[in-house]
């Protein structure tokens, strides 16, 4: 069993979805696997959790949209969040919803998640 942690910087829909289903794979597999999310994916959480523009993201791309919620549901069902960015959360005012969506924020190198603590723990990091 190897450990992994996927950090999720990128905003786009479409590589946030390969972080989800690749999350699922590698922890279905026996790995332990830890996804922090960071940058500008910690927007995702906003919008596919009720926020702002998600009535039009969801017109505009159902199929995304469905796929995104459903494979979130799954990572966040299986604790494979280890955390959220806290200062990218805010800076990308999702903070309030990443708490209603009760996941957890990480703060602890200057406002942002750390690598080494993940190294230090003997994880191996995959950046998106």
């Amino acid at each position: 069993m190897k450990k992994i942690a996927l950090f999720a910087f990128n905003g786009d829909p479409m590589c946030f979805i390969h972080v989800l289903i690749n999350a699922m794979e590698l922890k279905e597999k026996g790995n332990d696997v830890a996804l922090v999310i960071e940058g500008s994916a910690t927007k995702l959480v906003k919008l596919l959790t009720g926020g702002s523009g998600l009535e039009e993201f969801k017109k505009n791309n159902l199929k995304m949209f469905e796929l995104l919620t459903v494979n979130l549901k799954k990572v966040k069902d299986t604790g494979i969040i280890s955390c959220v960015c806290q200062a990218c959360a805010s800076q990308m005012g999702a903070l309030e919803d990443v708490k209603k969506a009760d996941l957890p924020l990480c703060a602890e190198l200057k406002g942002h998640p750390s690598m080494s603590r993940y190294i230090e723990d003997g994880f191996d990091i995959i950046s998106f």
